[in-house]
């Protein structure tokens, strides 16, 4: 992994699950991330974050992406559940080589209900956020839960997959049957802790009054009417139509720095009692649009050379990419 890579890795917090997605004991996500694979658990109650390891042999626990089960490593048995690792026929160890036997475990904190895991962040959560903290925050209580996962690796650098998820420039080449149609004009774009908000409204008369009119059947407070993402630094998205579900996108770097780990979670927000069959079929074509995004995304940054040089000084951005041009900035900085 290259060093830049790395010390956004180690020095700060990652979003990477939403509290509804761990309600119940046993409730897991697992996510591919920098230092192999990130597990979420639902510990009795508490929320811990570890390797995806067994310390005895490194058989993994978990091989879903997300479900309910118990941490049993499938090989020996060994367990771990209210907060202590279960090591059958223990007697049979040599007490004095096991007794710092543990789960590799990582440090996590929370915004709102939105959870964040970090190895050694440099600072505090909120002040890494900044003035996006009560953003995040007021969004992650107007999410009920979980309606998609999507996991895949890219055929790209980490570097080259958010600076594509942070400019609209490539849009009309790209995404001419899927974001085209919305008509998106720019509103509004503020940088935050590193990372950016960009608010956007659409222009599209059918789709617009279309959105305005399912808006009775869910239970939200905090929204913007129109196309809203956040760029949660380092490696994180949150985007949305009108607040209605929102994508939460993760593109962690690769060992290898030719690929990265892609994963996106359709979260659904609060609808009103009675409203669930109304928007089955709203949630399924929100579902399948992301993936087609995505799938053009990943097609065009596979195309990106590993030779062309993303730290270099002189690279060229377009009025529509000052966001990449910040980002550029702020890893410069780094």
């Amino acid at each position: 992994m290259e060093a830049l890579a790395e010390k956004l890795t180690r020095d700060y917090w990652h979003l990477v699950a939403h509290r509804n997605e761990l309600v119940n004991a046993g409730d897991y996500v697992r996510l591919d991330w920098p230092l192999g694979e990130l597990v979420l658990f639902n510990d009795e109650g508490a929320v811990i974050a570890f390797d995806n390891l067994c310390p005895h042999r490194g058989a993994r626990y978990f091989t879903d992406h997300a479900g309910n089960g118990r941490i049993a490593c499938p090989y020996h048995g060994w367990g771990f559940r209210g907060g202590e690792l279960r090591i059958p026929l223990r007697r049979t160890f040599d007490e004095a080589e096991i007794v710092g036997a543990e789960l590799n475990t990582y440090k996590t904190a929370w915004c709102g209900d939105f959870l964040f895991a970090g190895i050694a962040p440099k600072q505090p959560l909120a002040d890494q956020l900044g003035g996006v903290a009560q953003q995040l925050s007021d969004i992650s209580r107007q999410i009920a839960a979980r309606r998609d996962f999507n996991a895949c690796p890219w055929n790209s650098n980490w570097r080259v997959a958010v600076e594509n998820a942070l400019e609209g420039y490539h849009v009309g080449a790209i995404h001419p049957d899927t974001l085209v149609p919305l008509g998106l004009v720019d509103d509004e774009t503020i940088f935050e802790g590193g990372g950016s908000v960009y608010t956007a409204h659409i222009t599209d008369e059918r789709t617009r009054k279309g959105l305005e009119r399912i808006r009775r059947f869910f239970d939200i407070d905090y929204a913007h009417d129109g196309y809203w993402t956040i760029h949660v630094f380092p490696f994180a998205m949150l985007s949305s139509t009108f607040g209605y579900s929102y994508s939460m996108q993760t593109f962690f770097p690769a060992a290898d720095r030719s690929r990265s780990w892609f994963t996106s979670r359709l979260l659904t927000s609060k609808i009103k009692p009675g409203a669930e069959d109304v928007l089955e079929g709203f949630f399924d074509s929100s579902a399948r649009l992301n993936w087609q995004v995505f799938e053009e995304d990943h097609a065009i940054c596979a195309r990106v050379s590993p030779l062309y040089d993303m730290a270099k000084s002189g690279r060229y951005f377009a009025n529509s990419e000052v966001r990449v041009r910040e980002l550029h900035k702020v890893l410069a900085e780094l």
